[in-house]
């Protein structure tokens, strides 16, 4: 079978949330993008248990091909790290100086499954860790005709059918079909593995396939987007703290005086 997990660079969250604890968080001369010269990238955290995930089922004894593929100007450097995990394939579709929103990119990963020979699963991350909206996924089963199974902690595939354990907030479920389909892994999933020293040695010399929109037969008008992002901001981040003194019960009562006074209970 082949399995194809769709990853994405993104800045560093950790690094991002110190820029912004620290006061130095700042908007880019356009208004919609971070001034991140100095933050690094790396692959998006659901991506990477997203790549976990198909790794599992190959461990598992299923016959797997793994193909890793992202969207973006330069994912070089992650796509190697997908290929020193264990990827068999590491594809890069450059979108030249196109904005693209949700649908965009659903529309250019469709396009890559199917002129690259199919999938019988599509893993995807729950969410990036930029923009937080998890919309690709869903957009991609839809144009590829799949069913979909969200926020998954667990997958199973048994032949023509796959069995996904999902995080909900009511607690777990499991739902069974047949492939293909498309399922979005949570961190929930567990730690990824580390690549090893040899293999990341034998990634360096991995040179991932570049694509374009036009290889794929998408034009730009495919690409228009139809969410735009119109502005960014840092909002001001103030912390204050009172400690109160006195008995428990001396702390509940001011506690909930202070409470009501700013009405909020």
């Amino acid at each position: 079978m082949r399995i194809v997990v769709c990853v994405k660079e993104v800045l560093d969250p950790s690094a991002v949330n110190n820029y912004a604890l620290a006061g130095k968080l700042r908007i880019a001369a356009d208004g919609r993008t971070l001034d991140a010269a100095a933050v690094p990238r790396l692959i998006n955290g659901y991506d990477e248990q997203a790549m976990e995930a198909a790794l599992r089922i190959r461990d598992a004894g299923v016959a797997a091909r793994i193909s890793a593929v992202s969207i973006g100007a330069d994912t070089t450097a992650m796509l190697k790290h997908c290929a020193a995990l264990g990827a068999d394939e590491v594809v890069g579709i450059h979108p030249g100086d196109a904005e693209l929103d949700g649908a965009a990119v659903a529309h250019l990963l469709d396009a890559y499954v199917r002129t690259s020979g199919g999938a019988d699963l599509v893993l995807c991350g729950r969410q990036a860790s930029d923009d937080d909206q998890g919309v690709v996924p869903v957009l991609l089963a839809e144009r590829l005709g799949s069913a979909i199974a969200t926020q998954a902690r667990a997958v199973e595939v048994n032949g023509s059918r796959i069995k996904v354990t999902r995080v909900t907030p009511d607690g777990e479920e499991v739902v069974e079909g047949a492939l293909p389909a498309v399922v979005t892994i949570s961190n929930e999933l567990g730690t990824p593995r580390f690549p090893t020293a040899k293999s990341k040695m034998a990634a360096r010399k991995i040179v991932p396939a570049e694509l374009t929109p036009a290889a794929l037969g998408v034009t730009a008008r495919d690409l228009a987007p139809g969410v735009r992002l119109l502005r960014q901001y840092v909002p001001d981040v103030q912390g204050n703290c009172e400690f109160l003194q006195g008995s428990p019960a001396d702390v509940a009562r001011v506690l909930l005086g202070k409470l009501r006074a700013e009405q909020l209970i």
